[in-house]
């Protein structure tokens, strides 16, 4: 988990640097409090009828996934000032299941430092939710606000 004294700053950022997460293992109750809290739809809350569905048995939501990324994402990126978001884009290729240990592994695409606003920049991540089996079960591309450093303004 990142540290105050670990935290990185827009300068500390390079593209192509990759940070891979702890793992997160789902089970049937977690999808299914989720879901119904969330996203409540049979596929997601029955497990018996869910069977009858697209997906042929019970998944997480998506937004289910996306916010276990989003954990696992806070505890492995070491940014100053947290992930501050600025749009993404998220797809689904496969459904996360009960008993799916999920981890994510991420990596800066881009740096761009603002023009208008000399305190930070943007970043560019590709961020891989992927499963036990490396299926990649999300692939979210986000843009995230990263402070520079004690610059003047």
């Amino acid at each position: 988990m990142p540290t105050q004294s670990n935290k990185r700053y827009l300068e500390d950022l390079n593209e192509g640097d990759h940070f891979v997460s702890a793992s997160h293992t789902l089970d049937e109750e977690q999808i299914i409090h989720y879901a119904k809290q969330f996203d409540p739809q049979i596929f997601h809350t029955d497990p018996v009828l869910a069977k009858q569905t697209f997906f042929e048995g019970l998944a997480a939501s998506g937004w289910h996934t996306a916010a276990v990324t989003m954990r696992l994402l806070v505890d492995s990126l070491p940014i100053a000032g947290g992930l501050v978001g600025a749009g993404c884009e998220i797809h689904w290729p496969q459904a996360t299941r009960a008993t799916d240990v999920l981890r994510v592994e991420s990596e800066i695409i881009s740096i761009t430092p603002s023009k208008t606003k000399k305190d930070r920049g943007v970043v560019l991540l590709e961020s891989l939710t992927k499963n036990q089996a490396g299926q990649i079960v999300q692939r979210m591309m986000a843009k995230v606000v990263v402070q520079r450093k004690n610059i003047e303004l």
